[in-house]
């Protein structure tokens, strides 16, 4: 549908979007299980399966999938390494020395469950494996292995962590707000569908994956923000307001909630835009939708 020379989501994009995301992460949580089976010691193989398969939306797993749409079975270990990179980010997030969240998912954290040397061994186990698991593509794993380090490390992830943490009970500007999130959280998000579109040797879509991804990105963290202020704590499954008691800078302490809305919607609707023409437009057009809407 486009209004305005616009694309525009359609209710039946959202519904075939979520149906879509679902069946993913349960193809993913299957293979998951696979390549994290317990051995000795089991201690931090059990701390790993605890976060790993402790539940999520499995989105960027699904972003992965997507970007190889009709050739899907050729994503599936760029689809776990990203969902092991992102267990290990949540277990070192939630760690004391960090955000000190007890509670993730709606049961305690991986440093709650077992100990803190535990789920920080557990964190680095997951993001090794994570590499391991990446090289089981087909074609282009180097490249693939390459951007997820880049992604996770000091340029993207850690880097977003540092600042993050450096701009804690400091006034910041809407351009460092950016930087921190695109790093922390978009970094991961864009990787999931470059990594995808390697998987399935689409090497002329990456600029239009990452596009969507970036917006995709903002639009997540934006509403992650939102959710922190109003959302609903046993569909989080966590404590709201941890945002605003650590002092850190949010959108909606930055803008508003209602101008934050906005940004969420524009975003979102960059992301339409860009996924005009790839394979699977229309799931990646719900799913953006999806982001927007989502509760948890």
């Amino acid at each position: 549908m486009e209004v305005g020379g616009k694309k525009m989501a359609k209710k039946e994009d959202l519904v075939v979007a979520v149906e879509y995301l679902k069946k993913a992460a349960e193809v993913v949580e299957k293979e998951l299980d696979r390549y994290i089976s317990v051995q000795e010691p089991e201690v931090i193989f059990e701390a790993m399966r605890y976060s790993l398969l402790g539940g999520g939306k499995r989105l960027r797993a699904a972003l992965a999938i997507l970007a190889a749409y009709g050739e899907e079975e050729l994503a599936i270990p760029a689809a776990c390494a990203v969902e092991m990179v992102h267990a290990y980010s949540l277990i070192h997030d939630d760690l004391p020395c960090m955000d000190n969240d007890d509670f993730r998912r709606g049961k305690p954290s991986c440093h709650k469950a077992f100990d803190e040397a535990t789920a920080l061994l557990a964190g680095d186990a997951l993001l090794t494996k994570a590499f391991e698991t990446v090289l089981d593509l087909k074609y282009n794993p180097l490249m693939a292995a390459r951007e997820l380090a880049v992604a996770a490390g000091a340029e993207g992830m850690v880097g977003g962590q540092v600042l993050d943490l450096s701009f804690e009970n400091t006034e910041i500007t809407y351009d460092e707000l950016k930087k921190i999130h695109s790093k922390k959280t978009g970094a991961l998000i864009t990787v999931s569908l470059r990594l995808g579109a390697l998987a399935a040797q689409r090497e002329s879509l990456l600029a239009k994956y990452t596009l969507y991804g970036n917006n995709i990105g903002l639009a997540f963290q934006i509403t992650d923000d939102i959710l922190d202020v109003i959302g609903d704590p046993k569909k989080l499954g966590k404590t709201l307001g941890k945002d605003k008691e650590q002092g850190k800078s949010t959108y909606p302490t930055l803008f508003g909630m209602e101008r934050s809305v906005e940004l969420a919607k524009e975003a979102v609707a960059k992301a339409i835009d860009a996924a005009n023409g790839l394979p699977g437009e229309e799931i990646l057009v719900g799913l953006a939708q999806y982001v927007l809407v989502r509760e948890s």
